[in-house]
């Protein structure tokens, strides 16, 4: 069992995001029914039949007919998973909600047999980024400071970097962006709040918004972004991470020095010392 340093504050409110997810709406869940799709489409390109599925995921409805057999639970901070049982977990759109990310991944790993595969969707930095923009100069141009709105995200790069910190073997990390457009800010918050993604950051501010801050944040928000219809585009940046638990069967990158034949003959170029 892997957890945040007892003080070290949580960043996200667990209570208040599992009430959010239970007023979700079936008809907002795109997002992660993309995702479905994406490792769908992912695991019919790995030259290996999977048996022992597990499903990390707030919305099992989404999954039900995707993996037969796979085993469902969800992103609890203790993840309901036995070590050495499963060929293949899916992390499906929720570690950006973890405390400790680096934990659920240690987790996943130790529930993979040897050499087996994990699949992580989730939410990437740059998702929101009209958002978190213009609520944060309303914000500070009404208030003269700011509170915690739209959960950060990480960066591609940075959450690359997570899979070798848990131990995972041959690390990759790829992104598919994603635009959706709404009528306004209303509608987009409204979606955000159907999809159950509203704000559930510890740190939030626990006082009503005023209506003038969220209409400078829509006018804020049109005069930067909308599109030539005008219309609000949102980004979300769905961001796959792709990792295989370690074996000795797994292939090894060489020895420097070790090659048995030059670059410059395999290219067909002319070989050239570098100026000094």
């Amino acid at each position: 069992m892997t957890q945040a340093p007892q003080n070290q504050p949580a960043l996200f409110d667990r209570p208040a995001l599992s009430a959010h997810r239970a007023r979700r709406q079936p008809t907002a869940l795109f997002l992660h029914e993309t995702a479905r799709d994406e490792v769908e489409d992912r695991l019919s390109m790995v030259n290996r039949t999977f048996t022992a599925p597990a499903i990390i995921s707030p919305f099992a409805e989404i999954w039900q007919d995707s993996l037969p057999g796979a085993k469902i639970v969800s992103d609890d901070d203790v993840l309901d998973l036995e070590p050495g049982k499963h060929d293949v977990v899916i992390h499906a759109m929720c570690l950006h909600w973890a405390n400790d990310p680096v934990g659920q991944l240690i987790q996943c790993r130790r529930a993979l047999k040897e050499d087996g595969l994990l699949l992580v969707l989730m939410m990437g930095g740059q998702t929101l980024h009209e958002l978190r923009s213009a609520l944060a100069e309303a914000e500070t141009t009404i208030t003269g400071g700011l509170s915690p709105r739209v959960v950060p995200m990480g960066e591609i790069r940075d959450l690359g970097g997570l899979l070798q910190r848990a131990g995972f073997a041959l690390p990759v990390a790829d992104l598919v962006p994603l635009t959706a457009e709404y009528r306004d800010l209303y509608h987009l918050m409204h979606d955000l709040r159907d999809m159950g993604e509203s704000n559930a950051i510890a740190q939030r501010s626990r006082t009503p918004t005023s209506r003038l801050l969220f209409e400078m944040a829509d006018h804020l928000y049109r005069q930067h972004f909308a599109t030539e219809n005008n219309r609000l585009p949102a980004t979300f940046e769905l961001v796959c991470l792709t990792g295989w638990s370690p074996s000795d069967s797994q292939q090894k990158p060489l020895r420097p020095g070790s090659a048995k034949a030059r670059l410059a003959d395999a290219l067909k170029v002319p070989e050239t010392k570098l100026p000094d």
